[in-house]
């Protein structure tokens, strides 16, 4: 007995004489009519007849058409096509990340594997809805639907509808005629209401006069109290013995300001600057103008480009002395007063602090004589030029600075001026009132500051034969960092430390020569 094969089907149905499909449809409407093979045969379908082309042109026939002499298509004597590039081989990483596993050939096969097949009875792409598939009939006409059509939302009814949001809105377009009627009466009747009022309000405020004869304004009888010390009693007091100093050369002027410092011989000290344009100049003129506007001719008594100190003199006996003080007593912070002509415009009073001490200051004017380095007294009073040979107050009222210069990028005053100490400029004004000129220490080098990082000096550059320095033994390349217990950080503190002594004062030079300290003893000269 003979076991059927599993491959065939097995007959579920005695009556039946065929296969049928997973549907249960008959399978032999769907098979191959006896003795064919190959594909299904397309149906035959009748063509129109197609008319035969017109005859060409006789001469596009002469253009277009074969050569007598050629019977086929080209004739095989035409030139070669040049041989295809070769192309270059792969670059090695593109091989290692697309070529097939050793042992493999053609193309990888997918991560998951190669799907299995379907299976159905009748085949692997069969499906049930066979008969009514038109994709599957190659010979189903085409047909087209109509266009997609899309319900639109019912409209609401207004004129209070609801957004998308859920919020309620008025359309206007729905109001009916008798509302917005409403709506515009009601307008119009708030507005004249308005008007009627204003009107009403405006009727019964009568218009005065614009003239009042005999109107009195309100004034105050209490008296401001100044106390003293203040920067108007200091003012008062002052303002008498500050001079304005005008300079006239031909149709140039310039003007600066002095302080009287000899009331009953009309001495007056003031800046080298000022006044040394007129000095020894034909047709030049010096007028001090006094605080009750009068004036007087000036004449130069001395003058000092090494301290930018000058005196002047004029005729005019019982003026105001100023009161001198001594910058020695001034600290950082302490009120001081400036007072002097700045831009021409006399008798102005600025108000600051002493914002620092003995800070060395180059002083060198332009038009001017003027070559020197002052211990100065910073203050944060505002100074501009005019104020030059102006006097710088402490709060009892007393000068302690004569005003020299400023710090300014721009010009003018950004807070920062310098004076000349008071016991300074006193010393220097005696000696050019008895002698017409004034002396001064040096030592007979040239310097320029330097530092190391860690220490600050003045490298000498050199040394002037036969000097001070040269007799203590002083020689270039030095560094001198101390002038008695006095440190020395640049070139402008060497200066200020020998200006502070008389000449024949012996002092002792600390130097730094060979990167050690070494120290000397010098007798200054006179300069």
């Amino acid at each position: 007995m003979t076991s059927p094969d599993p491959r065939e089907p097995e007959d579920t149905d005695a009556g039946s004489t065929g296969d049928r499909t997973p549907d249960g449809t008959d399978a032999a409407a769907f098979a191959r009519p006896t003795g064919a093979t190959g594909s299904f045969d397309p149906p035959e379908r009748t063509r129109a007849a197609v008319a035969p082309p017109p005859p060409a042109d006789p001469a596009q026939q002469a253009a277009f058409g074969r050569p007598a002499t050629v019977a086929g298509s080209f004739p095989g004597e035409r030139p070669a096509p040049p041989p295809r590039p070769v192309l270059p081989p792969p670059p090695e990483a593109v091989l290692r990340a697309f070529r097939a596993p050793a042992g493999q050939a053609g193309l990888q096969e997918p991560p998951g594997g190669r799907p299995g097949r379907r299976r159905t009875s009748a085949g692997p792409w069969w499906k049930p809805d066979a008969r009514s598939d038109p994709w599957r009939d190659p010979h189903a006409p085409a047909g087209l639907t109509g266009p997609a059509v899309f319900a639109e939302e019912s409209e609401q009814e207004g004129p209070v509808v609801v957004d998308r949001r859920g919020r309620r809105r008025l359309r206007l377009r729905d109001l009916s005629v008798r509302v917005a009627a409403l709506v515009v009466l009601a307008v119009l009747l708030a507005g004249a209401l308005g008007g009627g009022v204003g009107y009403l309000l405006t009727r019964e405020a009568s218009e005065t006069p614009l003239l009042a004869p005999g109107t009195t304004l309100s004034e105050t009888d209490d008296a401001v109290t100044r106390e003293p010390g203040s920067v108007s009693d200091i003012a008062a007091d002052v303002a008498p013995a500050v001079v304005s100093i005008e300079v006239r050369i031909g149709e140039a002027g310039a003007t600066g300001s002095g302080v009287v410092v000899d009331g009953e011989g009309g001495y007056i000290v003031t800046n080298n600057h000022v006044v040394s344009g007129a000095d020894g100049v034909e047709g030049a003129e010096i007028r001090a103008v006094f605080s009750d506007g009068t004036g007087s001719e000036a004449r130069i008594v001395g003058r000092d480009p090494a301290s930018d100190v000058a005196v002047v003199k004029v005729e005019r006996p019982g003026l105001v002395t100023a009161s001198l003080g001594s910058a020695d007593d001034v600290v950082v912070g302490d009120p001081v007063v400036a007072i002097g002509s700045p831009l021409g415009l006399a008798g102005t009073v600025t108000s600051g602090i002493v914002s620092a001490l003995d800070r060395p200051v180059r002083l060198a004017g332009e038009g001017s004589d003027t070559n020197a380095v002052i211990s100065a007294v910073q203050t944060d009073a505002p100074i501009n030029p005019g104020n030059s040979g102006g006097a710088l107050v402490d709060a009892t009222g007393a000068v302690i600075g004569i005003n020299t210069a400023i710090a300014s990028l721009g010009g003018g005053s950004v807070g920062l001026g310098f004076a000349i100490p008071i016991d300074t400029a006193r010393d220097i004004a005696e000696q050019l009132i008895a002698t017409g000129s004034a002396v001064h220490a040096s030592l007979g080098v040239s310097t320029r500051s330097v530092t190391d990082g860690a220490r600050n000096g003045a490298l000498v550059l050199n040394v002037e034969p036969g000097s001070a320095a040269a007799e203590a033994g002083v020689q270039e390349q030095d560094v001198v960092i101390r002038v008695d217990d006095q440190p020395v950080g640049s070139s402008e503190e060497l200066v200020v430390a020998v200006d502070s002594h008389r000449p024949g004062d012996v002092v002792t030079l600390e130097l730094v020569r060979g990167g050690s300290s070494t120290t000397v003893q010098a007798t200054l000269d006179q300069a």
